[in-house]
């Protein structure tokens, strides 16, 4: 057994932290890992008319895994072994409930907008921040529960209870962002044991034998060059992006980067219109200035914090006790 891979699963967990400068890098990394996933949607819902659900399980699986593998290589040291986990049935809980996330999401892409599906997932942050409390022990302080309440009305605002994005099809949607908010929180969790290329890489390879097994019920995927070349993208991409989100979680609180979640509609509505001419609600436009506004003032919130916290270290170099 490698000696750096025994050395991790004998430490002590490493304690969460929540200061300013740890949280505005942690909402950095978790902004653009956000834009590369959502490059990776675009692709997804691409090669789903020909894939079909059981072709994007088994891309995202094959090349998301392949991809997070290179970069524990490239890290060097421990290189490859860096993605063995230390609480193995914690991370594969959290992988086979992603997987079952992930189908939701590319059921909901098959009748509906890359935008109308992110309105509909900007419930997730509310429940991150909420679940938060009981999972982790986070303290919410009352400026981030005021954005988190904030952007929960930009939510409404998009998702319009009783309109037309009420569908069977929002419904299975909403099981899976229900879902969703659990593993971003198991996320928080885990990072106090496992390396971010561990966590990144079981949950994508995850999805590898889910889509073979759901090849038992389901039809096998077709075959075209520009299908197979948006799943490599897929996979690429999210292997990027959730590498990035497990460092994120490792460094800012949950109810820090939870309103970020809401940044994929401005890129979804921009891309879903360039690619596939989709032209969002125009509630969602709104609900959307809404949630951007209060993921703002959250980070500036964090950015007054961090120089809070240098002032204060200062004074105490200058002035000890």
């Amino acid at each position: 057994m490698p000696t750096g891979y025994l050395l991790r699963a004998a430490a002590a967990p490493r304690a969460l932290s929540d200061t300013g400068a740890d949280t505005v890098r942690g909402i950095i990394l978790v902004c653009l890992c956000f834009l590369i996933m959502t490059t990776g949607d675009v692709a997804a819902k691409w090669a789903l008319p020909v894939a079909g659900l059981t072709g994007a399980m088994i891309g995202r699986g094959l090349f998301g895994g392949a991809t997070v593998l290179g970069l524990a290589v490239l890290r060097g040291g421990e290189g490859w072994r860096r993605v063995l986990p230390v609480r193995w049935r914690l991370v594969l809980l959290r992988s086979l409930l992603h997987s079952a996330v992930s189908l939701t999401w590319y059921v909901a892409w098959e009748t509906m907008t890359l935008a109308d599906t992110y309105a509909v997932g900007f419930s997730a942050p509310l429940l991150m921040t909420l679940l938060a409390i009981p999972m982790l022990g986070e303290r919410i302080r009352w400026r981030r529960a005021l954005s988190t309440v904030v952007g929960f009305g930009g939510v409404l605002i998009m998702v319009r209870p009783g309109g037309g994005l009420w569908t069977p099809t929002v419904l299975v949607l909403l099981l899976g962002i229900c879902g969703l908010a659990v593993s971003r929180n198991l996320t928080r969790l885990l990072s106090t044991t496992e390396t971010p290329e561990c966590l990144s890489f079981f949950l994508l390879a995850t999805h590898l034998p889910v889509g073979l097994l759901l090849l038992t019920v389901l039809p096998a995927p077709g075959f075209a060059w520009d299908a197979l070349i948006a799943l490599a993208v897929l996979g690429l991409s999210n292997g990027v992006a959730h590498w990035l989100n497990s460092q994120a979680f490792a460094l800012a609180p949950v109810s820090a980067l939870a309103p970020y979640e809401y940044t994929p509609l401005l890129w979804g509505g921009m891309l879903g219109y360039l690619v596939f001419g989709e032209v969002p609600h125009t509630s969602s436009l709104i609900g959307a200035a809404v949630v951007a506004a209060a993921g703002l003032y959250n980070l500036h919130r964090e950015q007054a914090r961090r120089r809070a916290e240098r002032v204060g270290r200062t004074e105490e170099t200058t002035w000890p006790s």
